[in-house]
Formats: C-alpha cells, structure tokens, sequence
C-alpha cells in the first residue's frame, strides 16, 4: 500500500491578483517540495475534473450557475474582497473536488492506504451558496458526501486544522448528522466563525477556537484531549482532513505558534484515530498557508507521516 498524490497543472491556471496570497506560487511551493527523492513512491496521480453532479451534493444549482457566470472571458473579476476568479479558476476549482472525489474513491477501494490532494484554490471557506475566502466549492464537505451517499458509509469525520475556521464546511455539513466536523482555529481572526457553542443540528460540529500566539503545547492538548477523542467516539469509517499550514508562526495571516514539527505530531494523531476506527484510510486536502518556505516543509512532513502510515 502507498500513498496517492492528486494534483493537476490548472492549478497555475487559476492567478490571482499581484501580491495575492493566495497565489500560483503555493502550488509550485508544494509541487518542488513533494519533488524530493523521498517522496519517489508516492502514487501520482492526476486530480479530474468533477462533474456537476458531484458540486450539487453540497451547492445548489443555482449557486453552481452563478460561479459559472462569474468566470470572464479575459481578465479578472472578484467574487468579493478576497475571492477573484479568471478563466482558468472554474477548471482548477473542479480539479480540486474531483482531486478529493476521486482520493476517496481509491482509499475506500483499497487501491492506496490514504491520500493528499494537492490543488488549489482551497474550499473550506466556501458556503452553500456564497464563494469567500479564496474558496469557490467545499470540497473536503464533497468528498465527505461522495463517501456517504456514493459509497454507502455511515460516519464520516472531516478534521480542519488551517488556522481559519473553517465556516465553509460547517454551512455544509451543519445537518449533516452522518458527518463530525472538527476544527482547531484561532479566534479572533478571519471569518469570525467557530465559536464553542456552534455544535450543528445534531452535536456534529465540534469548535475549538486558540487564542492568538497558542503555540504547539496547547495544540496537543486540544487535539489530544478533547478533539481526538471525541473523534474516536464518533467512530468515523473515513477520515477526511482540510490541511491548512497557516497556523505555523511564520504564516504572515495569523498569530499562532506552530512549528513544523507540530504538523507532524498532528497528522500522526490523526493518523492513530483512523488507524483505531477507520482502518486507517485518511484523505487529507490543500487548505492554506502562505509563507512559502514554511508550507513547502509542512506539507513535507504531513506527507511523510501518511507515507509512513501507509506503507
């Protein structure tokens, strides 16, 4: 068993405004880091465009209309403040729920022990129907559907790390009592969502916001004594995580103090959980972090740890 790596050259495709963080420079970052020698046995594989049908498991038909509208023929157009479009965005966007779609197809057919999707633009800030954030479809809440209504499973756990919470996925699976929706998250900051006493229709959401400057020890506690084990709880039968690096201390979008070896210790608790409840299949997906340097190491070492699981 190994390790698949989706991911597809629209990625470059989809340009963001001068001086955008969110720009094609995360994705060669990623790329040139997964590029190392030791990362030779990963299974690569090309991130395909979804169909339609796989978006409306959580957008509407009409939000789906209107995103597609939005692309223009030339140029750029912004969705909001943060959120800009071009006409290669709508290919990369359904590249990344495809990417995610088909990781949890292969997973769940035993053809790799787990997964990391590695396209832009993100998803988790994504609601039904409003693109924010840098975010057009959810696709971690996609994939998490696909495994429910496509592959028959009961319980699906998504786990949001990004520093960001991650609203997008919690508007989608807000009564979606098949699924928990676990997010660590600094607050306050960006979108404002998150709060302890959001917990979904059915207890299905689980909040933890950090304080700015929460560093590595704190994280471990939070996920180690109280996320984790609620997630064990819940008894997922698949594990899909929104993997954002921003909450490392050289992100310059956020305040918190994680090192790159936190994202090591993170992914391997993960990893436990699933191993425990899930038979270990984990499909992980590209969320943030903008400084380059420090999501080039800590998409490595995640990697290297569902490497180290899978095999």
């Amino acid at each position: 068993m190994t390790t698949a790596l989706y991911s597809h050259k629209s990625a470059l495709s989809h340009v963001t405004p001068t001086g955008h963080p969110e720009s094609t420079l995360r994705y060669e970052a990623v790329q040139n880091a997964l590029s190392a020698s030791r990362f030779a046995s990963l299974d690569r594989r090309i991130a395909p465009l979804a169909d339609r049908a796989e978006v409306l498991r959580c957008h509407p038909e009409r939000y789906v209309d209107r995103v597609e509208a939005s692309i223009p023929k030339s140029g750029s157009a912004a969705l909001d403040g943060d959120t800009h479009v071009v006409p290669g965005s709508l290919e990369a966007a359904l590249r990344g729920v495809g990417g995610c779609c088909a990781a949890v197809d292969a997973v769940l057919a035993g053809e790799v022990a787990n997964a990391f999707v590695a396209m832009r633009p993100p998803g988790h800030h994504a609601e039904a129907e409003t693109a924010m954030g840098f975010c057009l479809f959810g696709n971690a809440a996609i994939a998490a559907k696909r495994a429910l209504d496509h592959h028959g499973l009961t319980r699906v756990a998504v786990l949001d790390f990004d520093v960001h919470h991650g609203n997008g996925t919690q508007d989608l699976l807000w009564d979606e009592a098949r699924c928990l929706f676990a997010s660590s998250h600094q607050m306050p900051l960006y979108p404002g969502s998150g709060a302890v006493h959001d917990t979904g229709l059915h207890n299905n959401i689980l909040n933890m916001p950090l304080a700015p400057m929460t560093g590595g020890a704190e994280m471990k506690r939070a996920w180690g004594d109280i996320i984790l084990p609620a997630v064990y709880d819940f008894a997922p039968e698949l594990v899909i995580v929104s993997a954002g690096f921003d909450a490392h201390a050289a992100d310059p979008l956020a305040n918190l103090n994680w090192s790159t070896e936190d994202f090591a210790w993170l992914t391997h608790a993960i990893c436990d959980v699933a191993d425990a409840q899930a038979k270990g299949r984990v499909v992980s997906t590209l969320e943030g972090g903008y400084d380059l340097s420090a999501l080039a190491a800590s998409v490595a070492v995640h990697v290297d740890v569902l490497m180290e699981r899978g095999a």
